[in-house]
């Protein structure tokens, strides 16, 4: 497997909107995350031109941003988290170059049959399986580092995890991971990495794909919102708001962001475009864009993976902040079956904080004993689909709640983390009760037709020509499994289908 070297840095070429809005490209890319800096790679490559936009600021190893409270205001949209309509679960969209790739813990696993049939039967198409997108995940494999962490790395939470587990007689398995070399050895901890990873190991694809892509003559654009696409019968055209000046001094990861400079309206033209920006970004696009008579099921079959964590306080202290942040995941059949997984974990003491239940001195006293806390999260398949539409202003408005199946898999996640704080001599537990959406997945769900989906099988809008899309807003329901790599995968088989009608 080939390890990539050197980031798409913040001292790169930038690229005048102004000038850029007078050319007209074979692709523009809108959203420069996991899918589309994949599908920039391979279309660039090919020889297409290809302009990229993003609303996020592009950053680097030097750049990212370091505490909490920076990083959730300047890598997300709502300044960190945006809450549904009744304020149950809190999203958390990434937003920057790189996508979801910088603020992740690069899990990488394939896709199951589980999910894959579950995916056939609610869109009819057939090549989901897993022998018909095996070249792909090889591909997507080939393209970055990929390792468990080492044994001998993992901290107590990880060991508090695998002795639980054996105790209890559950299966777990080591977690893979897209790294090149964490350096353990010299005090890094992966909790940093949740703000970006500050030595380039992360196998994000800024890492990944974007250098590539430039050197094949990819330009992408940073700080530039999308806000309408119109098709022609020989172009499509975005209208995107950008900076009025697209390199003040203080921003795209210089000193201080300056976070209320103009911004002006550009228009930007292409035979075709790719819809990259995520489950909420395409769907709320679309919306402003009026198709949401001409495809009904915009914005529907919405998914997120509610993800809880639960803490558990011991005599002595656990660290779980500290080295690999992440180690293992529940490979138990039984935890498939009954809709759910669990994975090791930890955050910030800010983040932790949010998360902890209870008010003032009780919230104190627990937060006193940070070291001391251990942390398991149970992740659920949700089954109930939640629906985005948009506000008067065109912003995105999400519904979501969990039905009583999908609090049934919460709470039989809960009762098997209790079995292992317990069998390893947790004081007390301390079960979270706001859920957490971090893969954001659905609203153009991909059918065999446009009864069934909003994207066909060849990865084009159904009722369009010239508008792609291949990112997780084209999974039909929640597959269970972290879902990067398979967007990775879906993304070059969706950029061959590009080239060829290019």
């Amino acid at each position: 497997m080939a390890t990539a070297t050197g980031a798409g840095t913040a001292s790169a070429e930038r690229i005048d909107p102004a000038a850029a809005a007078q050319e007209t490209y074979d692709v523009i890319i809108i959203g420069a995350g996991t899918s589309g800096l994949n599908i920039a790679r391979e279309l660039a490559a090919a020889g297409l031109t290809v302009l990229g936009l993003e609303a996020g600021k592009r950053y680097d190893r030097h750049t990212y941003p370091r505490t909490e409270i920076d990083s959730s205001s300047q890598l997300f949209w709502g300044g960190g988290v945006e809450l549904t309509t009744d304020a149950g679960l809190g999203l958390l969209r990434p937003k920057a170059v790189g996508g979801g790739s910088i603020v992740n813990q690069a899990l990488m696993d394939r896709f199951d049959d589980v999910a894959f049939s579950s995916w056939r039967d609610q869109s009819g198409v057939p090549w989901l399986n897993e022998d018909d997108l095996a070249d792909y995940y090889d591909r997507a494999e080939g393209n970055m580092s990929l390792k468990n962490v080492p044994e001998e790395w993992r901290n107590n939470n990880a060991k508090n995890f695998a002795d639980g587990f054996d105790a209890n007689g559950y299966r777990y398995a080591p977690l893979r991971r897209g790294e090149a070399d964490c350096r353990f050895e010299d005090g890094n901890c992966c909790v940093e990495c949740l703000s970006g990873c500050g030595i380039d190991s992360k196998q994000s694809t800024a890492i990944t794909a974007l250098p590539t892509a430039e050197k094949h003559g990819f330009h992408l654009i940073d700080c530039a919102e999308a806000r309408t696409i119109t098709e022609h019968p020989d172009r499509v055209t975005v209208t995107t708001r950008v900076p009025a000046d697209p390199t003040p001094k203080g921003r795209r990861g210089f000193g201080k962001p300056t976070y209320f400079e103009p911004h002006v309206e550009r228009t930007f033209t292409a035979r075709r475009v790719v819809l990259a920006s995520g489950a909420i970004g395409n769907t709320a696009l679309l919306l402003r864009s009026g198709y949401g008579k001409q495809l009904p099921g915009l914005g529907k079959n919405f998914f997120t993976h509610p993800q809880y964590m639960n803490l558990g306080r011991y005599a002595e202290d656990v660290r779980a902040f500290a080295g690999p942040l992440q180690n293992y995941k529940s490979d138990d059949p039984s935890f498939r079956r009954q809709g759910f997984k669990l994975e090791n974990v930890f955050a910030g003491p800010g983040n932790i904080a949010l998360l902890l239940p209870g008010f003032g001195a009780r919230h104190a006293e627990i937060m006193q004993d940070f070291p001391r806390l251990g942390c398991i999260e149970v992740c659920v398949r949700d089954t109930n689909p939640g629906e985005i539409t948009i506000n008067r202003k065109g912003n995105p408005v999400i519904k979501k709640k969990l039905n009583r199946e999908d609090a049934r898999r919460r709470d039989a996640g809960m009762a098997a983390i209790r079995n292992i704080f317990n069998a390893t001599g947790a004081e007390e537990i301390l079960h979270g009760q706001f859920g957490i959406g971090l893969h954001l997945m659905g609203g153009l769900g991909m059918g065999a037709s446009a009864k069934q989906g909003v994207v066909s099988p060849e990865f084009t809008l159904y009722g369009s020509q010239r508008i792609h899309a291949a990112d997780s807003s084209i999974f039909p329901n929640a597959p269970g499994i972290n879902p990067a790599l398979t967007i990775a995968a879906l993304s070059l088989k969706a950029a061959e289908q590009i080239i060829a009608a290019s």
